[in-house]
Order: structure tokens, then sequence, then C-alpha cells
């Protein structure tokens, strides 16, 4: 990977936070467990990602292109329900954490898929996924929270197919944000028959694009992202197809990638380490 080191913007809150954190006077947040899932399709001349822009409205990452995620619900990591796949002993594993929490997790990454982009990583057997249908009325029931993943599967004979998931990375939101997060990274391939939704609550746009349109469309400016989400792109380039990101998935690693500021006077750097090209420093006084 080319690591050049770039002059990116600083966001306008996070010199004063970062001073904040700095000197004592701000507390990080604790980041909340989240997952996000980088839904690929196959296309003629490769893989193809997709990805949504978030509303300007919404509270965190707001205008910026994202895949389908969201955080962890505590209940899925008590609750009984159909599995099929690696079991959730197996993800603590690859995920460095306890079973428990990488059954929420793994939970998490499907549901927010589903509710998202109307994608179902489920199915009636360990063979197949759920055929389409309409699924209006529970994905808004599951964004309310008026219904656990683990009801919603239970009440149509669904099981989790954790075998269609692979995971890519570990990015946790830098200890200045105002709102944290520890997200695990999934890739997952598009299951035969189905079709992602093409309007989303959350989001004002929808795209399917391949890695290389994208990245390009970052570093011309007219599509913004997080550095998690255009790296994760970044790292798609040599891959071929989607089934290839699932082989690739498996030799990552996935130890948390945390982006670190250094202050020293009016010079602010911010480094995610291994990922110079995400480098953001300058000169930022105090009083601006």
């Amino acid at each position: 990977m080319d690591h050049r080191a770039t002059t990116l913007p600083m966001p306008p809150g996070w010199p004063a936070r970062i001073r904040a954190v700095e000197s004592g006077e701000l507390t990080p947040p604790v980041p909340k467990p989240s997952a996000t899932v980088v839904l690929l399709r196959d296309a003629a001349d490769g893989p193809e990602a997709y990805l949504l822009r978030r509303r300007t409205s919404m509270a965190f990452a707001a205008g910026m292109y994202a895949y389908p995620g969201g955080g962890v619900d505590p209940r899925d990591a008590e609750a009984e329900l159909g599995w099929a796949g690696p079991g959730p002993a197996q993800w603590a594993r690859r995920l460095g954490v306890d079973a428990r929490t990488a059954q929420a997790v793994v939970c998490a990454a499907v549901r927010e898929t589903f509710e998202e982009a109307g994608v179902l990583l489920a199915g009636p057997d360990a063979d197949s996924t759920a055929e389409p249908r309409d699924w209006t009325a529970e994905r808004a029931a599951l964004e309310a929270h008026e219904l656990s993943f683990a009801d919603f599967l239970r009440s149509h004979g669904l099981l989790l197919r954790s075998d269609l998931l692979a995971g890519w990375a570990r990015w946790v939101t830098p200890a200045f944000e105002e709102r944290r997060y520890d997200t695990w990274f999934f890739v997952a391939a598009l299951p035969p028959g189905q079709c992602a939704a093409q309007e989303v609550g959350e989001a004002d746009k929808v795209a399917w694009l391949s890695p290389a349109e994208a990245v390009s469309g970052y570093e011309e400016g007219r599509y913004g992202m997080l550095p998690p989400t255009v790296t994760v792109l970044r790292e798609l380039l040599p891959v071929r197809d989607a089934a290839g990101a699932l082989d690739a998935a498996a030799g990552r690693s996935l130890d948390p990638i945390l982006g670190r500021a250094e202050v020293r006077g009016d010079r602010m750097t911010v480094r995610w380490s291994g990922y110079e090209e995400l480098t953001i420093d300058g000169d930022f006084p105090e009083n601006r």
C-alpha cells in the first residue's frame, strides 16, 4: 500500500477537544461496541460496495458515505437464536472478545445489514438464505427496538448465517471525538436473489461503487468519508470479486486501529499507526 502522507483538513471541533483531553479537562467517552458490513456484489469489472450517504441531520458522520452498520444490542448477547456457521466461541477468538460479546457483535452486523440495506444474511437452513419478500414492517420494528433480532429470526424460522460474514478490521474512534465507537468491520457478498434497498431512512442516497471509483471520488472531494471507510476501500482495490474479499479477510489482523493526537504548542498531529496517508498535521493556534 502507498503510505504517502497528505495534508488533510482538521475537522473544526477537533483542536479544542484535543487540547481538552491533553490537559485532562475532558474525559474521553467510552467507545460503544458496533458493527458495520461492507456488502459486495460482483460486476463486470470486479466487485462493487454498497455505500449510504448519511443525512446531514445525523449526529455522527453527517453527509458522509458509510456502510450499513450500527450499535450492538445488549439483548443479543444473551439471546437463544438459530445459528448456522462458526459459533460465538469461534467468533470470540477471531474478534478478540468473549463469546457473549462476539454473539452480540455478529448479530449487530447481520441485523444492521437487514435494517439499513434490506439484505438478510439468514435462512431457513445452513445452506440457503431467506426468499425475497417485503420486510418493511419488520425492519422498522427492529430499528425502533420494538423487536429483538432473536425474536425476529425465531418468528420466521430463520438461522443467522454467520458463515456469510468475514472479519476485515476493527477501528476505534479517537479519544477526542464527542461520539466514540469500537467498530468491527465485516465483508459479505450479496446473497443470490436478494437486492439491496434503494431508499434508506438514515441516508439520502445509496450507491454501488467499485473500490477504485469510490477512492478516486474521495480523493477528488466528491465523496466524503471517514478514515476507516476509505481505508477499507483502498484495501479492497486488489480484490477481483466478492468471494476473493472473503478469502482475503481470513488472513487479516483484527487488532484495534486507533487515531492518536500529538500536541506541541500550536502544532497538532493526528496519526493512525500504519496508515500515514490519513495523517492530519498543521498549526492550530488556540485562539483560532
